[in-house]
Order: structure tokens, then C-alpha cells, then sequence
């Protein structure tokens, strides 16, 4: 019967069972016993985990940049239209007194002149109350309550006051004498306001 080969120390060899090879660790996932790292700053994190950072814009939402006005603190910026359509209504509602005016005119004497003042201080009350104190404490004038926009601060949202309204329309001026360019520059600006706006610090958002 064939005895195992002895070795040179007089016990038997043996055929030693090799220790299991480490399997390595999968991709982004730490060694078995190691605790898991964050990701060094700067190194992309492991995979499959998504960053803090740099996410997409919500479903619907575009990113700001060129052409797109972002939302204002009181709402969405008014379009160029609807301000228009809001100047219109004011006029209209001031041009009684302006028609007696020119009926005053027409008819002359002493009745025609009363008329004619009568008609011109009627059509300033008007703007005065409309565009001043009641655009100025609430933000919206009777066009712009038709038209559901408001004035209001830039800084905090709130109606710009009797004061401010009125200097706002003195500033109008700018906005016509460039070749009447600061009416037309809501069409482009991000914050849709006109020269008068900015000198202001105003701007027309959605009611």
C-alpha cells in the first residue's frame, strides 16, 4: 500500500484548500468591511446616484435665459397687449370730459368757455382718481382691473402709492421722446417694462 510522501518535518503533505479570492467591489459600491465615502469634490458620484446639483427645470417649466421673462414676485409679467388694451380703457374713461371740452369749444361765448373748463378739469379729476390714487393704493386702475393686471414695486410687490403713480406717469415722458421706443420696449425686455418703469422701479403683473 503506497504511504503519502512524508515532508522534510516528518508529517504528512497535505493539499491545502486556497483561501477564496476576494470578489472585487461593484461599480460606485465600497469594499466589503470599508465603510462607504462620499464622492471627492469634484468627482462624479457613484453610479446611478444622481447629483445635487445642476437638475433639470420642472416638467413644463422653460430655463431663463434669452427672451424669457422670469416670474415676477406678484405674478406673471403683463404682456405687452394687455397694457396697451389697459391705456385705451383709461382714455376712454376720462374722454366725457374731453367731449364737453370740445363742445365748449364749438359753441364759444361765455356758456362755450365754462364748457370747455368744466370738460378739461372733469377729465383731470378723472385721471387723477383713476390712474393716481386708485392705481396707486391698489394697483390697478379701472383699465387695468378690466385688463386683470396690476402695478405694483419691483422690491415687494406692493401698490406703488398716489405719489409714485403720478410721477410714473411724468416719466411716461421718456418713453416718447426717443421716437416713442420705451412704449415698445415691453415687447422685449425680460421684466416687460417700459422707460418709465425702470426709472421707477415698477413693474405690471397678471391680478
Amino acid at each position: 500500500m503506497t504511504q503519502p510522501p512524508e515532508d522534510p518535518y516528518g508529517t504528512p503533505a497535505e493539499h491545502p484548500t486556497p483561501p477564496s479570492a476576494p470578489q472585487p467591489p461593484q461599480y460606485g459600491q465600497p469594499a466589503a468591511g470599508q465603510p462607504e465615502q462620499p464622492p471627492a469634490y469634484g468627482q462624479p458620484p457613484a453610479y446611478g446616484q444622481p447629483p445635487g446639483y445642476g437638475q433639470p427645470p420642472p416638467y413644463g417649466q422653460p430655463p431663463q435665459g434669452y427672451g424669457y421673462a422670469p416670474p415676477a414676485a406678484g405674478g406673471a409679467y403683463a404682456s405687452w397687449i394687455q397694457r396697451v388694451g389697459s391705456y385705451i380703457i383709461d382714455g376712454l374713461v376720462a374722454f366725457p370730459g374731453y367731449i364737453v371740452a370740445a363742445l365748449g369749444h364749438a359753441i364759444g361765448g361765455g356758456f362755450g368757455t365754462l364748457l370747455v373748463i368744466v370738460g378739461y378739469l372733469g377729465a383731470l379729476a378723472i385721471v387723477v382718481w383713476n390712474r393716481w390714487i386708485r392705481a396707486g393704493t391698489t394697483g390697478q386702475s379701472l383699465g387695468k382691473q378690466a385688463l386683470n393686471i396690476k402695478l405694483i414695486r419691483e422690491s415687494d410687490a406692493q401698490p406703488m402709492g398716489t405719489g409714485m403713480a403720478f410721477v410714473r406717469d411724468l416719466a411716461h415722458f421718456l418713453d416718447s421722446i426717443a421716437c416713442y421706443i420705451g412704449w415698445l420696449w415691453p415687447l422685449w425686455d425680460n421684466k416687460r417694462q417700459t422707460f418709465a418703469d425702470k426709472v421707477c422701479s415698477s413693474v405690471v403683473v397678471s391680478a
